[in-house]
């Protein structure tokens, strides 16, 4: 009988669609959405605010997603399936690491960089009083999904197969890059950098409970339940 393919494996296909959707949602679309935007709003006659702006920014990525990686996301999903009683430990496991470990790296980020807000906890806050059930359905539910499609599905799973160690440094390098350095640029002040600490043991635990349990669900809804539970505490 034939083994099943692992969760972690992409083909060629996903592998070069996927990098080069990651790159533009890296790099590109952080200064590129607004002006795309404001050419909508040109085009159309009309205005379009900044909570369906948001809203048709994140449906558009989650719809992009789907596409690329329909194919993964099947197997990743039967592999849940399979494994359903090990992801719910490990996600409840995840969060108890999560709040332990993000409140001894938040103080010592105070220390290090006391006079820098984050400002990407502060757009969020804003956006949810702005706007909160656009939002909410945001951060719960599709950019976590985007997130660890990219982040854990596509870096973590295609270097794991090379080096583990490599795979953990680099997603979580990464998706702590992504939650600050468009912030570092407008601002124009490079110790912004320093806030991506605050990031990392959410990258390192979000990859382990991917790693331990072999399905993509587990990273994707203990992300889901984390935001969950820091916009509650936040409200």
């Amino acid at each position: 009988m034939a083994k099943r393919k692992s969760a972690s494996y992409m083909t060629p296909g996903e592998q070069i669609a996927g990098t080069v959707f990651f790159v533009i949602y890296l790099v590109v679309l952080p200064f590129a959405t607004a002006p795309l935007f404001r050419l909508a709003e040109r085009l159309l006659d009309a205005s379009i605010s900044p909570s369906l702006q948001n809203a048709i920014y994140y449906y558009t990525l989650f719809a992009v997603t789907l596409i690329i990686f329909h194919s993964f996301l099947g197997r990743t999903t039967r592999n849940f399936a399979d494994n359903l009683g090990n992801a719910c430990k490990s996600i409840l496991v995840g969060l108890i690491a999560l709040y332990g470990l993000n409140e001894l790296v938040y103080r010592l980020t105070r220390m290090l960089v006391n006079n820098h807000t984050n400002l990407n906890d502060t757009t969020i806050s804003a956006q949810i009083h702005d706007a909160p059930r656009v939002t909410l359905l945001i951060v719960i539910f599709l950019a976590p999904f985007v997130e660890e499609v990219l982040f854990r599905g596509l870096v973590f799973g295609n270097l794991k197969s090379k080096s583990r160690t490599v795979a953990y440094v680099v997603s979580c390098l990464l998706f702590a890059l992504l939650h600050v350095w468009q912030f570092a640029v407008v601002r124009q002040d490079i110790t912004y950098f320093l806030l991506m600490v605050q990031y990392l043991v959410p990258g390192l635990v979000l990859a382990w409970a991917y790693d331990h349990t072999g399905t993509l669900w587990s990273s994707i809804l203990l992300h889901a339940a984390a935001n969950a539970l820091h916009v509650l505490a936040g409200m």
